[in-house]
């Protein structure tokens, strides 16, 4: 049987080795760092966060760069604040990903949630997110051949509510017993909805997305409460850049309305068609319907790479607002990784 022989003292070379080891197993954040040019966000996040008011005394804030990969670097792993603390201690590439020794100070999961609030109320994620699409429009890496439109659900935590509670939140309003308590109501989520797709039960929101039909980027992004319909969406996605385009969709985009804004948005319709009960569809409409899909099939990429590679659509908060942030977080950090394999760095 093999023995491993212990050494007593550590020194920089084995970390490095330890590092050179995770190298060769396929490092993605040391990918991301090759491929992302995270300073390219420094003047957007110094520039709105440093205009907040700062508290006499106390200690000087970490930096904003390091702040928000902590934010992507959670979004990729789909941590809670209190895990990427844990893990950003304990792993050594995360600790590589931010620049961090073992000899740094490490924000703590309050400050992380900190910084988060502040990207929220400020409305800086769509900013963030914005300003990466112009970085690859630069790139040259979003074609504009053509535009997908799909949602998928982003559940949270279930709410334990009575019926009578579910039924006043349904109709917009917040029960009164919620608000007797205000630290009851700051603990549940009244933005969240129930909905059902083919017999399964879902809690929580909804991500519209429209891709670039060829590079399978994230263009541009909505986020509703689980019960919105998909078509809902599509008007709002949709604008003027997207003119003398080809569409594509499920056929939860068919019908008379949404082909009324497709053609409105002076788009080429190849939205799949939908068979009725005494009106089927023809073969020549299903082999129509096979050929579109082989496009609109794309957009599975997205949501089936932040269901595995991303750990899944599952987030911890409360509120559309936080939600939305969130979600759009996730949807940056799908656009960094798919560039990265759009644009390869490393080996």
């Amino acid at each position: 049987m093999k023995t491993f022989k212990r050494h007593k003292d550590y020194g920089f070379w084995d970390q490095d080795i330890r590092l050179s080891k995770l190298s060769m197993l396929g490092d993605p954040l040391e990918k991301l760092n090759a491929g992302i040019d995270f300073e390219l966000f420094r003047m957007l996040l110094e520039d709105k966060l440093s205009k907040i008011p700062k508290a006499p005394g106390g200690r000087p804030p970490y930096d904003y760069v390091l702040m928000f990969k902590i934010l992507i670097l959670q979004r990729y792993y789909n941590l809670s604040d209190e895990q990427v603390e844990y893990q950003i201690n304990d792993r050594m590439s995360f600790m590589r990903f931010l620049g961090l020794t073992i000899a740094d100070d490490i924000p703590d999961s309050r400050t992380v949630w900190h910084f988060r609030e502040q990207l929220t109320d400020l409305g800086l994620v769509d900013d963030l997110f914005s300003l990466f699409i112009k970085e690859l429009e630069k790139l040259n890496l979003i074609v504009n051949e053509g535009k997908i439109i799909d949602a998928s659900f982003v559940e949270v935590p279930r709410q334990r509510n009575s019926r009578d509670e579910n039924a006043q939140i349904k109709e917009d309003e917040i029960p009164e017993t919620f608000t007797v308590n205000p630290h009851k109501l700051s603990q549940k989520d009244t933005d969240a909805r129930w909905t059902k797709k083919h017999d399964v039960n879902y809690y929580g929101y909804k991500n519209h997305v429209k891709q670039d039909a060829k590079s399978k980027l994230i263009i541009k992004y909505l986020v509703s409460d689980a019960s919105v319909h998909d078509s809902n969406a599509t008007d709002l996605l949709l604008d003027e850049k997207d003119k003398g385009e080809v569409f594509y969709a499920d056929s939860a985009y068919s019908g008379e309305p949404q082909e009324a804004i497709i053609a409105e948005k002076e788009m080429i319709n190849q939205v799949c068609e939908k068979g009725a009960r005494n009106n089927p569809l023809t073969e020549e409409q299903i082999a129509n319907n096979r050929e579109k899909s082989r496009v609109r099939s794309r957009v599975e990429h997205i949501f089936g790479f932040m269901e595995n590679s991303m750990n899944g659509m599952y987030i911890q908060c409360i509120g559309i607002v936080r939600a939305t942030a969130i979600i759009g977080l996730m949807n940056l950090t799908y656009n960094m990784y798919r560039k990265i394999q759009l644009v390869p760095t490393m080996g």
